[in-house]
Parts: structure tokens; sequence; C-alpha cells
């Protein structure tokens, strides 16, 4: 595992302490507590960026695996943010990425309640992209500049619809959306689109009416749906 302290100057934009450190510790100072000083350093101006949850053990530990896994990312071009404990990426993901060109972005498993439209400026180049287990219920419209994006996984969040802007992506081929609060979607938009292959709608309390107008829809992809469960003024044997 590399030592997170050699990101210190890139994530905090500050000055090096170690001159400081030096002397104040004298004779008694230590490669390792410069790198706890730079850790913590790194832990707390990333805090102050909104980068984790306001819980001090919690977010050390969450920002450290997050400098490590960029590092990672660096090599294999795929940022796993996963279980970060983030609620939005920080800036200082995009900084320490600004030389990669990724090609997937997993962010699932985290609190994260929206996405910042800068993001697909940033990774423009990803065709896979994993929002899963988050708090969000909405996609910021620049997402439609994610030219090369053919998965995307926003399911186990808490959309209410399907976003307009899934439908502007032009390679997205695969929309998983399972395990939302979707009740409704706009007919005409999912129509639209060309490149879709698979969305997967299981498990979202959809209306009666939408539940039956995409189960005998006409396009070009497949749809898959939860059996839709009826309500009980439905069920004349009752």
């Amino acid at each position: 595992m590399r030592p997170p302290s050699h990101f210190g100057n890139d994530i905090t934009n500050t000055a090096s302490n170690d001159g400081n450190n030096n002397n104040n510790n004298g004779n008694n100072g230590s490669g390792d507590d410069n790198n706890n000083n730079n850790s913590n350093t790194i832990v707390a101006r990333l805090t102050e960026m909104g980068a984790t949850m306001m819980f001090p053990k919690i977010a050390g530990r969450g920002i450290i695996r997050v400098v490590e896994r960029c590092d990672d990312a660096k090599e294999n071009n795929n940022l796993d943010l996963s279980e970060c404990e983030l609620i939005q990426v920080p800036d200082a993901v995009y900084h320490l990425m600004r030389h990669t060109e990724l090609k997937s972005c997993d962010l699932s498993s985290n609190v994260i309640t929206k996405i910042s439209p800068k993001f697909a400026v940033k990774f423009s180049l990803i065709t896979e992209l994993n929002l899963s287990h988050n708090q969000m219920a909405k996609l910021p419209d620049e997402l439609a500049d994610l030219h090369s994006l053919e998965v995307l996984d926003i399911s186990h969040n808490s959309f209410i619809t399907l976003p307009a802007v899934v439908f502007k992506m032009p390679k997205l081929r695969e929309l998983r959306a399972n395990n939302n609060a979707i009740i409704d979607i706009d007919r005409d938009e999912i129509i639209t689109s060309d490149s879709l292959e698979l969305v997967d709608l299981r498990h979202n309390p959809l209306t009666p009416m939408c539940h039956e107008l995409l189960k005998n829809a006409n396009v070009s992809f497949r749809i898959e749906l939860s059996e839709r469960e009826k309500e009980d003024w439905e069920d004349l044997t009752i």
C-alpha cells in the first residue's frame, strides 16, 4: 500500500509543513510522525470539502481509502470508490484523476445524494458508471455529455421517475433502475432511444397503467418488470 502522504500538496493546496514538524519534534521526530501529520491534513482538508460523512474516525478511513483507490485507478483506468462513505465526489478526486482517462467509475454503496454537473466533463470517456445503493433522486442534464457511456446503474436509490437525461446518452445500452421508487415514466422519451438494449425496472411501485403500457410496449429493447401485485380494490375475490 502506497502511503497517502505524497498526495498532500495536491489535495490540500498548501505548503509542506515538514520543516516545522522537524523543528517541533527535534531528535524525537520520525518518518512515521510526518506521515501521520500528512494523513491528518488530508483527512481535515477533504472533510472540509464535503468528501465524507462528518464522523471523524469513519471519515478518516474513508478518505485514506479514496486516496489509495485513486492511486490504483492511475494504473488500471477503473476508479472504484464504492463503500467510501462519500456524500459527493470530492474535488480532490477530480484533481487526482486529471491526467487519467478513466474507463469506468464505481460510486456504489455510499450516501451520495447528487452528482455534480462537472462529472461529465472530468470523466467524459467512461463506458460504465455505477451509482447504485446511494440516496439520489435526480441526475444532472450534463450527464448527456457522457458520449461513450454504455452501462448505467442507478438501482437502489430514491428515483421516483426515470431521469430524462438517460434517454439522451447516445451509446447507452443498459440502464439498471431497479429497486427505486419509480411510479411512472415518460413513454414518449423511452421510445425515442435508439441505443438501448435493456431497461431494468423491476421492484418499482409502477402505477397499474404504466406497468401495463410498459409490459406491452412496442420498443426495440427489453424491459424487465416485476409481476405487479394487485391492489386490494382490484382483487374481487376478497
